[in-house]
């Protein structure tokens, strides 16, 4: 009795064992193989998501060809910019000369003599003042303080002045003559209380005679930012 308890005993432990060795082998199957299967999808459907964000970032579109979308450096000089250099002895024609500025989105330049003009020196009724001897000599460059940068750089450039002696001032002819404007397109216009534009561009005109110049106006002190820009929208520089 003894020995088929023992034989019994050693059976049941032998079929515990075999039970477990066959649990042990197929479960690690199963969940590798599961595993596997599942990391390799999430692989496989993350990588184009990836790609997209990336392609977001970038500004491509997925699977395009990069040669297609890698912009080039534009080493193009810019064109078209406009300069509004006006000369003002009084800030009228300064406040004519800081709308047109304005409504082109030109730069803006102010003619500043190296000697500031005094009430003095204004006086049309004295044959002695200054601004009266300079007009009296058509030879007459009043010296300007600074320059233009990059002259070069400018279009267009407009030319603003106060009308002295039915002309532009003396100061004018420096700053024309000092400047290569071949190949420029060029305007002029002035404040006065009363004289016309008449020809007080005609010496300007004469001294950069390379450039193309357009119709100038006379505009009053007290001119509107819609006057100004109703004439520099009609000369068609845009």
């Amino acid at each position: 009795m003894k020995i088929k308890r023992l034989v019994t005993i050693l059976l049941t432990l032998v079929m515990m064992l075999t039970l477990a060795a066959c649990a042990g082998s197929t479960e690690p199957t199963e969940n590798g193989g599961n595993t596997g299967s599942s990391q390799n999808s999430e692989d496989k459907t993350s990588t184009p998501s990836e790609a997209g964000n990336g392609s977001e970032q970038s500004g491509k579109t997925p699977n395009s060809n990069s040669d297609d979308t890698v912009s080039e450096p534009n080493n193009e000089p810019e064109r078209g910019k406009i300069l509004v250099a006006y000369f003002s002895a009084t800030n009228n024609t300064k406040g004519v000369a800081q709308k047109l500025a304005d409504g082109l989105g030109a730069d803006l330049y102010e003619i500043t003599p190296e000697q500031p003009y005094t009430d003095e020196d204004l006086d049309y009724g004295n044959p002695g003042s200054r601004s009266s001897v300079e007009m009296d000599d058509p030879d007459a460059r009043p010296a300007i303080s600074g320059s233009v940068e990059n002259m070069e750089q400018y279009d267009v450039v407009f030319i603003g002045y106060p009308i002295w002696w039915g002309e532009a001032p003396r100061i004018m002819s420096t700053f024309i003559e000092s400047y290569d404007f071949s190949g420029k397109t060029l305007a002029a216009f002035c404040t006065s209380a009363s004289s016309k534009f008449g020809n007080s561009d005609s010496v300007l005109r004469s001294a950069a005679n390379g450039a193309t110049w357009l119709d100038g106006y006379r505009f009053s002190a007290g001119a509107s930012a819609d006057d100004v820009m109703k004439w520099a929208n009609g000369l068609g520089i845009n």
